[in-house]
């Protein structure tokens, strides 16, 4: 829908929605697959698309503008649309939905039971053909790392040639005690069978069967006087024992549970999942999701939680969440489903799961900002990003310096600011700096970037600007910054306007500077009194993010640091009697305000240079 005004075709379309459970996609003018929703009532959640555009949120906004044909899937109820809807946004990928990054091509681990001979491999592929898949895994990495594991525990066969028993000599694998030849041979059908028996109940995570079932055989070898084979799966049974001891002790009692933990960044989310199988974390993995932005973190989960279990070919017995997500019950009714068994959607308040999911969480926040790191280390997407911004905001040359400022403060309390510099669009942490503020009183944004722009530029005062400047300097201080090639300020046309002053008054007018208000990624122009939008999911847009969350932390951190020292100030230098050697002997001894204040007073009497007088003087004012 390129306007405002609903076409005759959609009208028509609209008025013969049914009031049944159901799963709609809306396509743009190229046919294109770009939203995929679920309602309970077909009519009323699709016609809410094309009413009044006030109070919808951004992102619905903009699909509306690009919706020019729908279709739509009746269903018999709503947990029949919950397993279409991921099914469909798995296959489509829509850019307006939440999705997993490269969904379809996460790799699964094969064992094709159809083979007599059964090996284990690597695939991208399910199909219902008898074989046990194992994943799905985030990366070839993972998986790759998974099965050789496998192979260094399990002596299965990796070669794929025809076995007959009938080869003159076995290859390198079995001389290395990773293979037991069936090739020539060397084993029987029910020992290879063993092997990958073994393979199943490991990946399945049931270790501990595996290490009861080689101790059996051990011991059956050795009773029979078969001392080789005894010392073999002796050697293989610590092996086992000691990839177990190195996996993470998890709970105290055996459980059968997926965690999950949350962290989100812009349009991007990642989830972390560990693995309980029994006391272990045997395994865990990250998995990207896009499409997030002006979602609520259990529609996040939600989505996640449907795409990663549609395709997942083992469901626990309990899912641990960091919160509800929606359709929480119905979860768990397609999830018991799948399982054939019941399935607990559960959001633990304490105790070891709890501290497994804020792990959990925290490995997730690590993976995302890996993520980020790796893509500015990405040349090739760096340099598009730069081309599609001086494209989007009609700049003179590629920005290949620009400078970010933002201003923290609480209440108008201790007010600095922050300017990171990126070069071609990777941060230069060396050239970033911070502003404690000297001349402004309160809360006012504008005159704190005023101040801190002007100390900034006076850092490099082009000569002609200078000399007709008060300041009389004919060239820039020997100690100048280099020029920028984009200013960005954090806010809207007030900061803007604000900065711009002083940059004229400087003679660095000639610099393009923005403004980039926090909610929307809405940039703001000198010229134009309508924002500018960048692309979603651009790379432009991806890096003016990073910018401005890097501004924001550098920041947000110095705040910290300077409101840290101004607490310690306020709260010993007002005390009468309370000079800089009894403040020093003070913090040397105790280490912080609130241990003084929590000290008794012959603790502090005790103190180098104090009196009994003068510490209950301390204990009284603090």
């Amino acid at each position: 829908m390129a306007s405002s005004t609903i076409s005759e075709k959609l009208r028509k379309q609209l008025a013969a929605l049914p009031a049944r459970p159901g799963v709609y996609i809306m396509r743009n003018a190229a046919g294109e697959v770009i939203y995929v929703g679920k309602a309970a009532k077909l009519r009323d959640r699709v016609r809410s698309y094309f009413g009044s555009p006030h109070g919808l949120e951004p992102k619905t906004r903009a699909l509306r503008e690009q919706i020019d044909d729908f279709e739509y899937i009746v269903v018999s109820n709503p947990g029949e649309a919950l397993l279409l809807e991921a099914a469909l946004i798995k296959r489509h990928q829509p850019f307006f939905n939440i999705r997993l990054k490269d969904d379809k091509r996460y790799p699964y681990l094969k064992i094709d039971l159809q083979n007599p001979w059964p090996r284990v491999a690597i695939t991208r592929r399910i199909e219902n053909d008898g074989a046990r898949y194992f994943g799905p895994y985030a990366s070839a990495g993972s998986v790759r790392a998974t099965l050789d594991l496998t192979k260094k525990l399990f002596p299965w066969r990796s070669c794929t040639k025809e076995i007959t028993g009938r080869d003159p000599r076995p290859c390198l694998d079995y001389y290395i005690k990773r293979c037991i030849a069936p090739c020539t041979a060397y084993c029987t059908k029910e020992e290879y069978d063993e092997v990958i028996q073994q393979v199943i109940l490991f990946l399945e995570g049931r270790a501990d069967d595996v290490i009861r079932r080689l101790r059996k055989q051990m011991e059956d070898a050795a009773e029979r006087l078969e001392f080789e084979r005894a010392a073999q799966l002796r050697d293989q049974l610590k092996a086992i024992e000691r990839t177990v001891e190195r996996q993470h002790v998890a709970t105290t009692r055996d459980e059968d549970a997926d965690i999950f933990g949350l962290a989100r960044d812009g349009d991007d989310a990642c989830v972390q999942v560990f693995f309980i199988r029994g006391t272990q974390m045997i395994g865990r993995d990250s998995f990207m999701l896009a499409g997030v932005r002006d979602e609520p973190d259990a529609a996040v989960l939600a989505n996640f939680l449907l795409q990663y279990y549609e395709g997942a070919q083992y469901t626990p017995r309990l899912v641990a969440v960091p919160l509800p997500p929606e359709d929480r019950d119905t979860i768990e009714s397609l999830l018991s489903e799948k399982r054939g068994a019941r399935v607990e959607v559960r959001v633990p308040a304490r105790g070891e799961k709890r501290r497994l999911i804020e792990l959990a969480a925290e490995n997730a926040r690590e993976a995302l900002a890996l993520a980020r790191v790796r893509w500015l280390a990405d040349a090739s997407k760096t340099e598009q990003a730069l081309e599609q911004l001086r494209e989007e905001l009609s700049l003179p040359d590629i920005p290949r310096r620009i400078e970010c400022y933002d201003n923290s403060n609480i209440q108008g309390t201790s007010p600095v600011s922050s300017m990171v510099v990126f070069i071609n669009g990777k941060p230069a942490p060396n050239q970033y700096r911070r502003f404690r503020v000297k001349t402004v009183q309160g809360a006012n944004d504008f005159a704190t970037m005023q101040e801190v722009l002007r100390r900034r530029f006076r850092r490099h005062v082009p000569p002609a600007a200078a000399l007709d400047s008060a300041q009389g300097d004919a060239a820039p201080p020997p100690d100048a910054w280099d020029l920028p090639d984009l200013v960005i300020v954090d806010g809207g046309k007030g900061q803007l306007s604000a900065a711009r002053e002083v940059m004229h008054e400087l003679g660095v007018h000639h610099i393009p500077a923005v403004g980039l208000a926090k909610r929307h990624e809405e940039i703001f122009t000198p010229d134009d009194d309508q924002p500018i939008v960048l692309p979603r999911g651009s790379e432009a847009l991806f890096l003016v993010q990073r910018i401005r969350d890097e501004a924001h932390r550098f920041a947000i951190t110095y705040h910290r640091q300077v409101r840290g020292k101004s607490s310690v100030q306020s709260a010993l230098d007002t005390i009468p009697g309370i000079g800089p050697k009894r403040k020093k002997a003070l913090l040397k001894k105790f280490g912080s305000v609130r241990a003084i204040r929590e000290a008794d007073v012959d603790e502090i009497a005790a103190t180098v240079g104090f009196t009994r007088a003068l510490a209950e003087r301390v204990k009284a004012e603090l």
